[in-house]
């Protein structure tokens, strides 16, 4: 039988077009340098170049052209249009020119191929020239591509302040300049840094600081004022917004830090109308995620609940720090094929496995634990919706506390390293079922602490979440839609609120800030928000009045609901930790982890008898009247 012929072919290596073109223009300015620097050394002589040196040119300006080109070659000159280039560019070309001509001198002294050598003050001359025609060349090329069109001289288009002269802001008006079918100019930039008053930034003058803004808007009348500065604080957004919404201007901002890092690089894809997140009035939590989630590399994640609002986050940032393993378990078929697929379809992260499976059920628990034996678990999964849980209190303490238990006790039983709980404010005084299920959680995970001292237990308790399901934006922002009424609870609820993301980073860190068993950690939230005033700052977002185009209707708080969440218990003191947006929530006393077991035990078989009335009735006693033997002094 004929054996296959394997086909081995080497890469091809090709120019393009472009770099041609590019190599064959710095060919002929170099050529012109060098012919150049002898006009020069012999401007002062009488007559014209001696015939020797005029020998010499044409014997080795092709040397001279070859040489330097190849130089510039290696040098990465030609890997970008020169409309593109840039500051390190520069440096790089300054690089280039100053070795091609040491070599240059180096080949005509040491080498000396020709019978003349290369006068010095032609050697100095010919690299200041070459250096200026190589520069300017691109330099001259950027400057005419980015000057205005024709068009854009006749009609200006819309005229946009942007906010923020720094690298975001000159970013926004590049990106105006170069894409001139965008249809906006910019005219002017604000900027909180006095120093800058009065300078002109790529050509835009900068024209006062935010508190000016609302003089400056009147003065420039634009059309749309676009904020470009990915870390503004809430309160510097909310200043502009209200001040362009008093003057009906459009208001867009740069995303923020987050979404910076997930979407992709266009800027006129990327700017996006404000919203209510970004006008909290509260600065936003940047952490340095590859330093914080450092443990996670190379490590197995597991992430429980992960087609759910956090447990995706958590998936999301998971991924960027480079895990050698992510176990994606839901019990959810469409959320975890929808996380799966974004995962591996749209981050191109492969190294995934999705795991359908419900954390109630001991030994599927067990069997999938043992299977991919993670160093990590998130545990994401949970019922929230306080409501809905008051209606189905069974499933709750199922599927919250004797579930977080049950997927403690397999993650340790695997040897697992870490173990995060993502707990809630609602777990302290709770007045829920809800809120009760997740302090039973939250003592599961101190009791697995104290049993299982070669796994580090940890909760991580914080408030509402923007934008994850069923919180009060989305419903609110669809009742806008639906133009209204906007229903809240009572003129003073207050609640604390922190996006999707930033609670996300927070839980990462949390995860390697413990140092003792069970430690519950508390996310700094900022100050609490009046849901009223919330629902106000989104009827003005859309465009329209409180109370006048949409009603606010108040419906009076539900049983059990609070009107002011708290952070800690009153038998819980806060105390700092390393980040400085994580707290460590300590107890004067400890939990007794066989007081735990057995009242979980007692839960466990009310549930599983179907005993609703007996199950509230011991929830209520349980979590606001606990004995002397559930504790112990520390």
């Amino acid at each position: 039988m004929r054996r296959p012929e394997l086909n081995f072919r080497r890469p091809e290596f090709r120019l393009r077009p472009y770099q041609l073109w590019q190599m064959a223009g710095d060919g002929l300015l170099v050529a012109i340098a060098y012919v150049l620097a002898f006009q020069l050394r012999f401007l002062d002589a009488p007559g014209t170049i001696p015939e020797r040196y005029v020998d010499l040119i044409a014997a080795s300006v092709g040397f001279v052209i070859v040489g330097k080109v190849a130089i510039f070659f290696l040098f990465g000159l030609y890997q970008k249009w020169w409309r593109f280039v840039g500051g390190r560019d520069i440096v790089r070309i300054v690089q280039a020119v100053t070795i091609s001509s040491l070599l240059l001198i180096v080949a005509f002294t040491v080498i000396q191929p020709f019978a003349d050598g290369l006068p010095r003050s032609v050697a100095v001359t010919d690299f200041l020239l070459t250096l200026m025609l190589i520069a300017g060349a691109r330099l001259a090329t950027r400057l005419f591509k980015e000057r205005p069109g024709r068009g854009s001289r006749i009609a200006r288009g819309k005229e946009v302040v942007v906010v923020g002269a720094g690298s975001g802001g000159q970013m926004v008006v590049r990106e105006l300049r170069l894409n001139p079918h965008l249809g906006e100019t910019a005219i002017g930039f604000v900027d909180d840094n006095t120093a800058m008053r009065g300078m002109r930034i790529e050509g835009i003058r900068v024209l006062g600081t935010t508190t000016e803004i609302e003089t400056i808007l009147d003065e420039t009348e634009p059309d749309e004022v676009v904020i470009a500065i990915p870390s503004a604080p809430g309160t510097l957004r909310a200043k502009v917004v209200a001040a362009c919404r008093d003057r009906q201007i459009r208001v867009r901002t740069l995303p923020t830090v987050f979404e910076l890092l997930r979407g992709g690089v266009q800027l006129s894809q990327q700017l996006r109308d404000v919203q209510v997140e970004d006008v909290l009035g509260r600065d936003p939590v940047v952490v340095e995620l590859a330093r914080v989630g450092a443990y996670l590399e190379d490590q197995v994640v597991m992430v429980t609940g992960a087609g759910g609002s956090i447990g995706a986050e958590i998936c999301r940032q998971v991924a960027l720090v480079n895990p050698k393993l992510l176990v994606l378990l839901d019990h959810a078929e469409d959320n975890l094929f929808l996380i799966e697929r974004e995962m591996v379809s749209e981050r191109h992260f492969s190294r995934v496995e999705a795991v359908l499976a419900d954390c109630k059920e001991t030994d599927r628990m067990f069997e999938v634990m043992q299977r991919y034996r993670p160093n990590v678990v998130f545990h994401a999964a949970a019922y929230k919706h306080v409501p809905l849980m008051e209606s189905n209190p069974l499933e709750a303490i199922r599927n919250n506390a004797i579930a977080t238990r049950i997927t403690a006790e397999t993650a340790a039983a695997a040897k697992a390293e870490r173990f995060v709980l993502v707990s809630t404010d609602k777990a302290v005084a709770p007045q829920t079922v809800m809120g009760a299920s997740k302090a039973l959680a939250e003592w599961a995970v101190a009791a697995a602490g104290e049993r299982h001292p070669n796994t580090r237990f940890v909760s991580v308790r914080f408030g509402n979440v923007l934008g994850s399901s069923g919180s009060v934006v989305p419903i609110f922002r669809r009742q806008i839609e639906q133009g209204g009424p906007i229903t809240v609870t009572h003129p003073e609820m207050t609640r604390f609120f922190m996006t999707i993301p930033e609670a996300v980073q927070l839980v990462i860190r949390a995860g390697d800030t413990g140092n003792t068993r069970g430690d519950v950690f508390v996310l700094d939230m900022g100050e609490p928000v009046r849901i009223v005033d919330l629902a106000e700052n989104m009827i003005r977002l859309a465009g329209y009045e409180p109370e006048a185009d949409i009603a606010i209707e108040f419906t009076g708080p539900r049983p059990g609901e609070k009107l002011h969440e708290e952070l800690y218990g009153d038998d819980e003191r806060p105390q700092p930790t390393a980040s400085k947006r994580i707290m460590r929530a300590v107890r004067e006393d400890r939990i007794e982890s066989a007081w735990v077991e057995s009242t979980l035990d007692r839960f466990q078989q009310i549930v599983e008898s179907g005993d609703e009335a007996n199950l509230v009735a011991t929830l209520v006693e349980t979590v606001n009247s606990p004995g002397s033997e559930r504790i112990h002094t520390r």
